[in-house]
């Protein structure tokens, strides 16, 4: 996999502008902060995206692929403003569980998501070489 950083940009924080990557591709569907039996976690944005993560981590792990195989990812927020507040909390989180891995990143804001208590969906690609 190989970052893609024009000459002269300035280095994104927290996700790469581009990815080449070649390989087994994983599409790992929009996961939001319930648990394996479907039950929320939490109605707290923070503690949502960290049960999000981790749902992408086990769906990977079932294609024997990882977090470093990532290379893209999407962000479907409801609220930027609490999103954007919880930038510390969630690069934490986000390194804590993907590492220091950034790959092609998108976040939008939606204005609602299908499950009610959803505060945060997020969606995948990842290709093991």
């Amino acid at each position: 996999m190989n970052i893609l950083q024009p000459p002269g940009w300035v280095r994104p924080k927290g996700y790469s502008n581009g990815v080449v990557a070649s390989g087994r591709i994983i599409c790992v569907s929009g996961m939001i902060g319930w648990d394996a039996q479907g039950n929320f976690v939490s109605d707290d944005f923070v503690a949502q995206a960290r049960q999000a993560l981790r749902n992408i981590v086990e769906v990977l792990a079932e294609a024997d692929a990882r977090p470093e195989h990532i290379v893209r990812m999407t962000w479907y927020v409801i609220d930027k403003k609490e999103y954007v507040a919880a930038y510390a909390d969630i690069g934490a989180i986000y390194r804590e569980l993907i590492g220091r891995h950034f790959p092609a990143m998108t976040a939008v804001q939606v204005s609602a998501l299908i499950e009610d208590r959803a505060r945060v969906e997020i969606e995948v690609t990842a290709v093991v070489p």
